[in-house]
């Protein structure tokens, strides 16, 4: 029962920051944080860094978003791994926060922009964050169960 009120703070605190960012930074405006990081507000209409971006029709990627996150599920329920159990928790978090966003603007908002240089990264949002840290954390499991089963 917590992991799911947890679950549900994680997509608000989500959903907050992308009405933050709706409200207060125009679209396609950067605001300079650091030398390395801007706030912008990006409209995603693709999945990831705006793959198929204008392709794919936002109901479809609903659509295929619930089916992975309901896999995904699955997979968490049936993980004998507390490590790799919490990654998967944290990828589904974030897959929730994202449909959410996308069901509701036929979009998602990303806003944290990092770049170096001429080096720059996609845009992403809050939600990304909890994918990017449930995939190290899944990675983590495999190694150290990798190293295990090497002894």
């Amino acid at each position: 029962m917590k992991k799911y009120l947890l679950l549900v703070l994680l997509v608000i605190i989500d959903i907050i920051s992308k009405k933050f960012v709706y409200n207060l930074i125009d679209l396609n405006t950067f605001i300079s944080i650091t030398f390395f990081m801007e706030l912008t507000h990006i409209h995603n209409f693709g999945i990831s860094f705006g793959l198929f971006s204008g392709l794919i029709s936002s109901w479809i990627l609903v659509i295929i978003g619930l089916l992975v996150t309901i896999f995904i599920y699955y997979l968490m329920q049936n993980s004998s791994d507390i490590v790799e159990e919490w990654g998967l928790f944290l990828i589904i978090t974030g897959a929730i926060a994202n449909i959410l966003d996308r069901s509701i603007n036929g979009y998602v908002i990303d806003f944290i922009f990092f770049h170096y240089n001429s080096f720059s990264w996609p845009a992403f949002n809050i939600a990304d964050i909890y994918i990017t840290i449930g995939i190290m954390m899944i990675i983590l499991s495999i190694i150290k169960n990798f190293k295990k089963r090497k002894l």
